[in-house]
């Protein structure tokens, strides 16, 4: 990055929102590189950026190409605790700080070869959900800002929380850089998973210290803009000021319920006939924009996609998988899931689906 007050030096994230600059950002590089071959489905974890340097420069070139202002490091669950959970040993035969190294110096050169700023980008933790104390979970955290202040990102995104009272430990152990930072809930509008309002989770999340506040990853367009809306609505009857972000999903999920497409029985590996056409993404960023997220022509503009697909069932019926913190499903262990715990998994399928 250039230094501060050359001719060449960047503008800011806050800079480019305060002027009222749209912002775009990437994402959804587990599943992008899943597809790809590079990334292991389950785990999610992105030890591409050490072993497959090449495969994630190209994502972000192509992000970049398509218009992207932000290269998010590719840290998605790039946690010590995440990266040796459940027989996962990267972290182990790599180190987190290794895949956080990498992902911040492949974003930063694609981000040099246009205008683009790098966002260093922590997620929800096993060790929140193992009910851990917060000491211990905003340590994870911590352990990841290092890098991203060794490696000068421009700002922080805390992203994919779905229990408001990690995100704000995320926020405010981000916040402590001196660096802007955004909170993003992988929430619907019911709220997070311990039911706390969507406009609530907003408020608290900016009182922690975050500049701008929205959605991500769990829930459509269509849904994730019902969500921010109430978000807005929180932050004004509390007399609090934020921008607003939103990064849905690109599948339609109109049937899904408070957890979002991952309790779809489709998940992970029949999600395409979901998939939103790029005029599905138009009139998102439109209705994105006129709600204040600062995200051709009559024809286009007003196009209604057929899917084109006969036979196939418009909805699905979740699975209610249901578990959130301190469900013994979800508890930290460093051995590989066992057999026993594989057979009352399925056994449990199994009986929701005979209901």
């Amino acid at each position: 990055m250039a230094p501060a007050g050359s001719k060449n030096a960047k503008k800011g994230i806050l800079e480019r929102l305060n002027s009222g600059e749209v912002i775009i950002g990437d994402g959804g590089f587990v599943f992008a590189l899943e597809k790809r071959g590079y990334v292991k489905a389950g785990p999610w974890t992105p030890e591409a950026a050490v072993e497959h340097p090449e495969a994630v420069r190209q994502l972000h070139r192509e992000f970049l190409r398509a218009g992207s202002n932000v290269m998010q490091t590719f840290t998605f669950y790039a946690s010590e605790d995440k990266l040796e959970n459940r027989g996962n040993y990267v972290a182990e035969k790599i180190s987190g700080q290794k895949v956080n190294e990498a992902a911040c110096d492949i974003a930063r050169q694609v981000a040099d070869e246009g205008d683009a700023l790098v966002a260093g980008g922590v997620s929800q933790t096993p060790s929140y959900l193992s009910c851990k104390s917060e000491t211990e979970v905003k340590k994870v955290f911590q352990q990841q800002l290092e890098v991203f202040m060794r490696k000068n990102v421009d700002f922080l995104i805390a992203e994919y929380f779905e229990h408001v009272e990690e995100a704000v430990w995320a926020v405010e152990a981000l916040k402590a850089s001196g660096k802007p930072v955004a909170a993003t809930l992988c929430i619907g509008p019911e709220g997070d998973l311990h039911s706390v309002t969507p406009g609530e989770c907003a408020v608290r999340l900016v009182k922690a210290g975050a500049s701008i506040v929205g959605v991500n990853c769990h829930f459509d367009p269509t849904i994730s803009l019902q969500t921010v809306k109430l978000m807005k609505e929180g932050l004004e009857a509390a007399g609090l000021k934020a921008h607003l972000m939103s990064q849905p999903l690109a599948y339609h999920t109109p049937d899904c319920g408070k957890q979002g497409f991952i309790d779809l029985p489709e998940f992970p590996f029949g999600l395409e006939p979901r998939v939103a056409t790029r005029w599905d993404i138009q009139k998102y960023a439109r209705e994105a924009y006129n709600l204040g997220v600062r995200a051709r022509k009559e024809y286009w503009e007003n196009l209604r996609i057929a899917s084109g697909r006969p036979y196939n069932p418009s909805m699905s019926k979740p699975d209610a998988w249901g578990v959130t913190k301190g469900t013994a499903e979800l508890m930290q262990q460093k051995e590989a899931t066992t057999k026993q715990q594989l057979r009352e998994l399925f056994e449990k399928h199994k009986f929701k689906s005979a209901q």
